[in-house]
């Protein structure tokens, strides 16, 4: 089954990695009762600091101890949980590039703010709605400096 992220209980004593359920807002994949029972065997809530969620593409930051659930997600809620897991600086920018339709000017400087900080072509693709060509004619057209 594909799936878009993964729910995990931290293990004591590990840092903190991928985001706290709680901090992501409602999903609905945690009103399931899959998610209900796993949080229910391991003797948690879905309010607790231990209960960690991680896009798909992030799961090998996932302690090998953990205990782990795939999970569905719509994209609405695939985009909070990736912005709640990218550091603050990129979570800015991401959500620069969620309103990128709506801007009027430097949709050039944007593009090229997120690929300098490190932000994929694929993920600037899904987060303005740009196809990988309009993305690689604005890298084009940039002159550089």
């Amino acid at each position: 089954m594909d799936h878009d992220a993964r729910l995990f209980l931290l293990p004591d004593g590990y840092p903190l990695v991928g985001a706290a359920l709680a901090a992501v807002g409602a999903l609905a994949c945690a009103e399931t009762p899959a998610v209900h029972g796993w949080l229910q065997a391991h003797g948690v809530s879905a309010s607790s600091e231990r209960v960690r969620i991680l896009p798909a593409d992030a799961e090998a930051l996932i302690p090998e101890d953990a205990e782990s659930l795939p999970v569905p997600l719509s994209e609405e809620e695939a985009l909070r949980v990736h912005q709640e897991c990218a550091p603050k600086a990129i979570a800015d920018l991401e959500a620069e590039l969620v309103g990128f339709r709506e801007m009027p000017k430097d949709r050039e400087a944007l593009v090229h703010r997120a690929l300098t900080a490190g932000i994929p072509a694929p993920r600037i693709v899904q987060l303005t709605g740009l196809t990988p060509q309009e993305i690689s004619g604005l890298i084009q057209a940039r002159p550089s400096a």
